[in-house]
């Protein structure tokens, strides 16, 4: 992040209002901000935690509420081992508890309904939380502008969001979920049970009126590359495609 967006985003305080478990991995922190602002989705912020002898450990969260959301922003939170931020979130956090961050960062890998589409949605494990603000956010707006949201988890317990994301693919309005287990037999007849490849990409594809206009990539590196790749095997010009990546 630049000097110039660190200014424009000073630290603030936020209180924990709720917490809810998502996956056995995933869990949602709700934070109520005490500087509201007003996010565009696909945005993050920046969480700061301070240990009694000063030592400060910084990472940055996706939103994965929408806009619309007012001063009340969630952050869903994979645990990692070895992280120094995540674990303090599943062990010690609790509703009340004041944190700090800063944002909302990040001018690229953002959509708005204003933007239009069609548009094809990629996310890997926690990789979806991004997206979900930008498919949060398109419900919130009562917008028909054409979706598809491919999701590649192992398996499908650990599908983010899960109720939430069929139930609005049920509502058949213009939404489409397309779900892919890598290490489980898919539960539902149209999704999948393998790595995401271009095979995969242009039958997805088809659940659009017409070819994307732009299309959103967040995983892993490894995924990124990889769900990125197989776009472009399926014809989505790479000029289209915007990407985030996180870890290694």
């Amino acid at each position: 992040m630049s000097e110039a967006s660190a200014a424009q985003s000073p630290w603030q305080t936020a209180k924990i209002t709720r917490i809810e478990k998502r996956t056995p991995r995933v869990t949602s922190f709700f934070f109520r901000l005490s500087r509201p602002f007003v996010h565009q989705a696909g945005q993050h912020v920046d969480v700061r935690l301070t240990a009694p002898d000063g030592y400060q450990a910084r990472r940055s969260y996706s939103i994965a509420s929408a806009p619309e959301s007012g001063g009340t922003i969630e952050l869903a939170i994979e645990r990692l081992e070895d992280g120094e931020v995540s674990p303090f979130f599943h062990e010690v956090a609790a509703v009340g508890d004041e944190i700090e961050l800063r944002g909302p960062l990040g001018g690229h890998f953002i959509w708005s309904d204003s933007d239009g589409g069609p548009i094809i949605l990629v996310g890997g494990g926690s990789g979806v939380v991004p997206l979900m603000a930008m498919v949060r956010h398109r419900t919130a707006r009562k917008s028909s502008v054409p979706v598809a949201l491919v999701f590649s988890a192992r398996i499908w317990d650990e599908v983010i969001f899960r109720d939430e994301l069929i139930g609005l693919d049920d509502r058949r309005d213009g939404f489409e979920l397309v779900l892919t287990l890598t290490r489980e037999a898919a539960r539902r007849p149209e999704d999948y049970s393998r790595r995401i490849d271009a095979q995969m990409m242009m039958q997805s594809l088809t659940r659009l009126p017409e070819p994307p206009r732009l299309a959103f990539v967040c995983g892993s590196n490894a995924f990124v590359s990889a769900a990125a790749q197989a776009l472009i095997d399926a014809d989505v010009p790479a000029g289209l495609i915007r990407t985030e990546r996180y870890g290694v």
